[in-house]
């Protein structure tokens, strides 16, 4: 790419995952991360390779993302999280077609238990991570956030994938729903006014865990496939009940 590019990386208490992130776009024009307050050594690793670092409170994904775009020092922006790596054919590719849009859509293959998962609705996955940041901005979802481009932008596809080496363990898996995303996908769905029921609770996690495992595939990554839609299901399942308790707390401040 004949532009100048800013590699942004978000993290928090990242240090396994930090210098693979980094290595992955060492070739960019700036590498910068925004760390929210880390308490281990990412930020040393991360300025030990060249990094620029900016520390602010975590503020959500989108704002601390948007954050990161807003301060780079180019306006082609490539955003990453801290476990997620750029391939090198990713790498190759967004050398050879240079800016011939304002915003790329990049496959992402992720890594769940060790293993590449293609099926179950994880793939391709498509995310806009490579763009012009006077051209687009992240949408200030509390979840699943992406960037927004103008209506005039022109947007195109590349091949090459990002690499998301997510989930570890089931451990950490059960954790990062109960922890972040049931939390925030209730509060999202009470935000844009939608309202559940325990019926709606059952129901929903049940078409997860078939919708994952049947009509997306899963079955076809093994056993992967099976904890992936099970969690699935789960995560259906906290978010319907939390919003419902979401629910009658509002019902209760009603006058």
């Amino acid at each position: 790419m004949t532009v100048q590019i800013s590699a942004v990386i978000i993290a928090y208490n990242e240090e396994q995952n930090i210098e693979d992130a980094i290595r992955s776009v060492d070739w960019a024009d700036e590498i910068l991360v925004i760390d929210s307050e880390s308490t281990d050594r990412t930020v040393d690793l991360a300025r030990s390779l060249g990094a620029r670092i900016i520390t602010n409170p975590w503020p959500g994904f989108s704002e601390q993302k948007q954050l990161g775009a807003d301060s780079a020092t180019y306006d082609w922006i490539l955003s990453l999280d801290a476990d997620e790596r750029v391939s090198d054919d990713l790498r190759k590719e967004i050398e050879r077609v240079g800016p011939s849009a304002d915003g790329f859509r990049i496959p992402r293959l992720s890594f769940y238990l060790g293993r590449p998962i293609r099926h179950g609705g994880w793939y391709p996955d498509h995310q806009l991570r490579l763009f012009d940041r006077r051209k687009g901005k992240w949408n200030g979802a509390v979840i699943h956030e992406s960037v927004k481009m103008d209506d005039e932008a022109r947007v195109a596809d590349l091949r090459g994938e990002i690499l998301h080496y997510t989930i570890r363990s089931l451990d950490e898996h059960n954790k990062m729903i109960a922890e972040r995303y049931a939390p925030l996908g209730a509060r999202k769905m009470l935000e844009e006014g939608r309202q559940t029921s325990p019926l709606k609770a059952v129901f929903s996690a049940w078409f997860a865990f078939l919708r994952a495992y049947f009509l997306k595939l899963g079955f076809m990554d093994g056993f992967a496939g099976f904890c992936i839609a099970y969690f699935s299901a789960h995560h259906a399942f906290m978010k319907h009940t939390l919003l419902l308790e979401l629910q009658s707390g509002a019902e209760t401040r009603k006058p």
